[in-house]
């Protein structure tokens, strides 16, 4: 993986949740974009966990693949039909 395909993935528009996948058998889920940071060497990023209050950071070049979760989808109208 690439820093260069991260970046894409977490700045698509509109975004899409993913989760990382690293070599050792975590995962990663990324609901927002503003839960990855990627350091500027393109190397090493930064994982906001909610459900431990805290960062992760994690080797760039460690990661398997990344994959999209569906997409929300909208409540079908009711337009009186």
């Amino acid at each position: 993986m690439t820093s260069e395909q991260l970046r894409s993935t977490r700045d698509a528009v509109p975004f899409q949740p993913f989760v990382i996948h690293m070599t050792n058998g975590r995962s990663y889920r990324i609901p927002h974009r503003d839960y990855l940071h990627i350091f500027p060497n393109g190397r090493v990023a930064s994982v906001a966990r909610v459900d431990v209050e805290a960062l992760e950071l994690i080797d760039v070049m460690l990661i398997v693949s990344l994959a999209l979760e569906d997409a929300p989808t909208s409540p079908p109208s009711n337009n009186g039909e």
